[in-house]
């Protein structure tokens, strides 16, 4: 019951942090339900979720799908290519291990988008198909899309109606794309059906909410919280996996926790002394 009762309460956060931000469901859920839960129960449950989730997220954003279709097309490609090679190794490799490469890709994502780094690539049309591949590869593994996304695309300079329509795009592309893969592989499961009923009603309230909320605090603080939080996840997941797996002593892991919470910590801190005292331009 305290697994049922996790995944209802964090599926509401996340739901609420995908309705302000347009994305992080997948990157808040997952992390706190690999505790309890395999991938393999909870990737087709999500999977199916975030198509109706992305979905709506497009359609709301549907006026600027012409303004940056052709820019994301590229991605596209890579992605269903990605999108298969990820379904193929899911049904092949150890529950444990994928929770491993989970949370060991995620956590620097995060704490890059928590740097608050911004960096234009200026062969953007160069790196779309390879990006696509391995956005793809690593959705269909963990369901989770949005760090890399957003990382992306922050950096590109998107306008805040274009980033959101661009993430519907590309997600609901991905999200149809696995959806699928999964059901050719034979991937769903009584266990994974089970949990949907727990979770979209954390999403039917959760999302509204956060688009109301949004408007009443800064974005970006607001962001940056969130990835606060969701790197100390990621770390205390990370740190409970190297165990399981032997890679690891205790003292390792738990030195490895604490120097995600230090520099977690370092950041925010840092966010918050340059966002309240900013830089006086002299006239």
């Amino acid at each position: 019951m305290d697994d049922v009762v996790v995944l209802v309460v964090i599926t509401f956060v996340a739901s609420i942090v995908n309705g302000a931000l347009g994305y992080g469901f997948s990157s808040i859920t997952v992390p706190v339900a690999l505790l309890f839960y395999t991938n393999r129960i909870l990737n087709p449950a999500l999977v199916l979720v975030e198509l109706v989730i992305n979905a709506y997220v497009l359609f709301i954003n549907r006026r600027s799908i012409l303004n940056i279709f052709w820019r994301v097309a590229p991605i596209l490609g890579g992605l269903a290519v990605g999108v298969g090679i990820g379904s193929y190794l899911l049904s092949l490799v150890e529950p444990a291990w994928i929770k491993f490469v989970t949370y060991f890709f995620l956590l620097p994502l995060i704490l890059l988008q928590a740097a608050g780094i911004r960096k234009p690539i200026q062969a953007e049309k160069v790196i779309a198909v390879p990006f696509g591949l391995g956005l793809g590869t690593l959705y269909s593994v963990t369901t989770i899309s949005g760090p890399p996304l957003a990382l992306l695309f922050n950096n590109q300079g998107y306008p805040k109606q274009d980033f959101r329509a661009a993430l519907g795009i590309i997600r609901l592309a991905e999200s149809s794309l696995t959806a699928i893969a999964y059901g050719l592989i034979g991937f769903y499961s009584a266990g994974s059906m089970e949990i949907i009923p727990y979770i979209v009603p954390s999403v039917i309230v959760g999302i509204p909410l956060g688009t109301f909320l949004i408007r009443l605090m800064d974005p970006e603080t607001f962001r940056r919280i969130c990835m606060a939080f969701d790197g100390l996840i990621v770390g205390f997941g990370l740190s409970r996996v190297l165990g399981e797996l032997d890679l690891a002593s205790p003292v390792t892991t738990y030195a490895i926790l604490a120097i995600v919470i230090l520099v977690n910590g370092v950041l925010l801190l840092r966010f918050f002394k340059e966002h309240t005292n900013p830089q006086q331009v002299p006239p």
